[in-house]
Order: C-alpha cells, then structure tokens, then sequence
C-alpha cells in the first residue's frame, strides 16, 4: 500500500513563471504564474491538491470505490476518473442532466479510456445529492463507496490547497486564484495564516461564495481571517459564460506568454488581473501570484460546441 500511494504523497513542485509585457513594466508591478497545470497530465492543478488526502482517507478506510458528482464538462469528474485508474479504485460518476450520445471528450475519456462507471441524475433530484436520502438511494444501489463532492471541495481538499503555496521561492504581495467551490482559495487563504492579500476571482454570478468560502475556512481551521477578498466583476455573465472579448484574450495571452488559459477557470481570473493592473488595483512595486489551477481538458469539448474559437 506504501509503494501504491507513493506518488500522491510525494512533495509537489510546479514551476512558477513570469510574465513580462508593456502593461506590466509601466505600472510597474511584477507577475508571476505558479504553474500547478503541470502536476499531472489528467490530474492536474488545484484538483490533485483537492483529491490528495481524500484518496488517502478512503485507502485508510479499505474502500475500494469512489463516487463523486458532476457536469457533463466537469474538470472534476475527470480527474477523480483519472485518480481511481492511478491508485486502483472504482469510480462512479454522477453526473447532472441527461445522457447525450456520442459522449463529449470529457465524458468519453473518463468512461472509455479511464472505466469510470457514469450514471445521469435529472436536475431535480440532482439538487438533492448532498441529502441523506440520496445518499442511502445511491449506497443501497451500488454498495459501499467513498464520496467526493461536486468540486471536490471538503476538510480534506481544503488541507490539500493550503499546500499550494509551500513551495514559493519568490517575495509576493497579493496571491490571486479563480474560484468556483470555493475549496482552494480557502486553503489559500488557510495555508498563509493572515499573510499576504488574497484575491479570489469568481467564475459565478453571485455574493454567495464569500460565505461558502467563510464556510471552509471556519471548518477546517476554525479560524477568521480578514486578508482575502472575492471580486465578481469578471465572471462574464456567470459559470461556462463567455463574450469573443474573453476568447480574443486567452488566445493573446498562449501567444504572448506560452501559457494555455481555459474559458472558464483561469481564463477570466487572468482577464481580471490584467484588467485591475490598468485601473491601479495593484500598488506600483507590487508582486501578484497567479495560481494556474489547470482545467484545460474542458478546451476541447469547448472547442467542439463553439467551433475551434480557443487555440
């Protein structure tokens, strides 16, 4: 078991890399991207992080299957897929709506080539899966499991992010992520104790993510902290939304810097930092972190329903 679990326990480093552009060099503030995409080829960014110690815990607890929920596109559901074919367990996905066949990318890979068993629940029901009923429903149904949430955000997945940051060799002043359940920016956030500014980009049309993000900083560290924030000006109309303005930029920004931004995660998180170094959020001799929390799986069944509009 040792030998098996070695690899998820093994201290990660990702690179951390710098942008240089004229924006930049005038208002004088610094840039740097932690490059957490390259963790794992299928596992990748803030979801190795969030599944780390939640693979262990069901290892501990001898079971043999992991149950999860998610999207049709979810970068989640992937990587949980990917998880359990790379330390040995079942995988049931959950997935919200109705079957559509062929199965997109995401899907297909996470059946066909990774054995995740994928099961549909109508929208309904699927509002309830966090209930006990529905959990007992879906226990009864395929037996023993170990259950993941949407997102992958818990205790365990939050423990998971505050390790991002261990790592960082550089002096910083802000450290800057997209935020979508909330789980990473509150390791963040838990993983710095007070320290630094932290400033989470919403992916979501609402206020509501500043009390889940409250939510998971309490119940993991039992602690308040008062050094972070959530901007919702840049989640474009609200989650999977977009505008040709946001797409026009990824594809600058893989042109200028060499670094892929997906549309709905880190895309808009960029968008929104290049667009506050304009307004002078960030004071001139400032260093901003950048987390690159991956999600670039979903850019080719994006591609596939918006017609190549990402390269």
């Amino acid at each position: 078991m040792k030998q098996k679990f070695a690899a998820i326990k093994k201290k990660i480093e990702a690179p951390v890399q710098e942008l240089h552009s004229s924006l930049l060099q005038e208002k004088r503030v610094r840039l740097f991207v932690k490059r957490e995409d390259l963790i794992h080829p299928e596992i990748s960014g803030n979801k190795w992080r969030k599944l780390k110690y939640n693979i262990l815990e069901a290892a501990s607890k001898k079971t043999d299957t992991l149950l999860t929920f998610g999207g049709a596109y979810s970068n989640h559901i992937l990587a949980v897929a990917a998880a359990g074919k790379a330390f040995g367990f079942k995988t049931i996905g959950v997935i919200r709506g109705e079957e559509h066949l062929p199965l997109n990318p995401t899907l297909h890979c996470a059946k066909e080539i990774l054995g995740m068993q994928i099961i549909y629940m109508d929208r309904t029901a699927y509002r309830l899966k966090n209930t006990p009923a529905v959990t007992e429903k879906l226990e009864n149904y395929f037996g023993q499991f170990y259950l993941i949430p949407e997102g992958g955000t818990n205790d365990l997945a939050v423990k998971g992010c505050t390790e991002i940051l261990n790592d960082i060799k550089i002096s910083y002043d802000h450290v800057c992520c997209s935020c979508g359940t909330g789980g990473t920016l509150a390791g963040l956030i838990c993983g710095l104790h007070g320290e630094k500014s932290v400033l989470g980009f919403a992916v979501l049309n609402g206020d509501f993510l500043i009390s889940e993000v409250e939510k998971h900083i309490v119940s993991y560290s039992e602690e308040v902290f008062s050094n972070w924030k959530i901007n919702t000006d840049f989640h474009f109309g609200g989650y999977a939304k977009f505008n040709p303005e946001l797409l026009d930029f990824i594809n600058a920004f893989k042109q200028n810097h060499g670094i892929q931004l997906d549309p709905i995660y880190t895309g808009k998180m960029m968008f929104g930092i290049f667009d506050l170094i304009k307004k002078d959020y960030f004071k001139s001799g400032s260093t901003v972190l950048a987390i690159h929390t991956g999600g670039l799986q979903g850019i080719i069944g994006f591609n596939e329903r918006f017609g190549g509009v990402i390269y």
